[in-house]
């Protein structure tokens, strides 16, 4: 669930000009990231405990009720959506969605059904496939681009993830891309995978949670999503920034609209086989 959010911002990286050119992943980079991933999972794990609201979505009155309405939120967790990291940028974002009659088996289903991530997310995703997989855990590798302007730009992912059940109402999913290539001259013969941190720098590190509780008839889903790419000249933020957020919103949005559609016809179609 964390495609469309990445391809917002490698199609922005591709697209302006002045932010391209070879770059490449550097240790102080790679240390602000993990510093601040881990202080993202705490937060998670602080959920858990008794008192704390399990979603995003109870720490405001009305977000529930405007998700029971149809309607998708998506907002910043850090600044803006944006943070300065050395060498790199820091995005983060949450969105949330209701599935009306949907259930965490149906859900799960869905979004385990790897061979089906091109029906499911099209036309960002090209292909994606299991690597290994057991009840709690898997692995999957994933290729998604996008064409922006005159940039075919494309990724290959893999994935690794692993689900935890909270009770019988509750749980959530952590999911992380465990190495990242970009595609050069992608859909052409001379098309060849770069090696990890090296490139242009269009997407470094993803990170994930997913939450969902059943409940008011229906599944809450809420996603964060947290990225890492390369910085941007300082004389670009002014023009960069809205744009990216703009990405950031509308991508983020459409995953979560479309994990709702899989979501619910997967829990209707294992209705209707009882």
């Amino acid at each position: 669930m964390t495609i469309r959010r990445g391809v917002a911002t490698l199609a922005l990286w591709a697209a302006i000009p002045g932010i391209s050119g070879a770059i490449e992943l550097q240790r102080a980079t790679i240390d602000a990231w993990n510093t601040y991933v881990q202080a993202e999972d705490a937060r998670m794990t602080g959920r858990l405990a008794d008192g704390k609201p399990f979603l995003w979505i109870d720490e405001a009155p009305d977000r529930a009720a405007r998700l029971r309405r149809g309607e998708v939120i998506v907002a910043p967790l850090v600044g803006n959506g944006t943070m300065a990291a050395p060498g790199g940028l820091i995005h983060d974002w949450i969105g949330a969605v209701f599935i009306p009659n949907g259930s965490i088996a149906g859900l799960l289903a869905a979004v385990h059904d790897y061979r089906n991530y091109r029906d499911i997310y099209k036309p960002v995703v090209v292909d994606a496939r299991p690597l290994g997989c057991s009840s709690d855990e898997q692995e999957f590798s994933m290729t998604w681009q996008r064409h922006v302007i005159f940039i075919n730009a494309a990724m290959e992912a893999q994935y690794r993830a692993h689900d935890y059940t909270v009770d019988d109402s509750r749980g959530y999913n952590v999911t992380d891309a465990v190495r990242i290539q970009e595609i050069e001259n992608f859909g052409h013969a001379s098309q060849r995978l770069l090696p990890p941190g090296t490139g242009n720098g269009l997407m470094w590190r993803l990170h994930s949670i997913a939450r969902y509780q059943e409940r008011d008839g229906g599944l809450y889903l809420e996603l964060e999503v947290t990225a890492l790419t390369r910085d941007v000249p300082a004389s670009l933020r002014w023009m960069v920034n809205p744009i990216m957020n703009h990405l950031s919103v509308n991508s983020l949005t459409a995953t979560l609209r479309q994990t709702r559609d899989a979501g619910r016809a997967t829990t209707l179609q294992a209705k209707a086989g009882r």
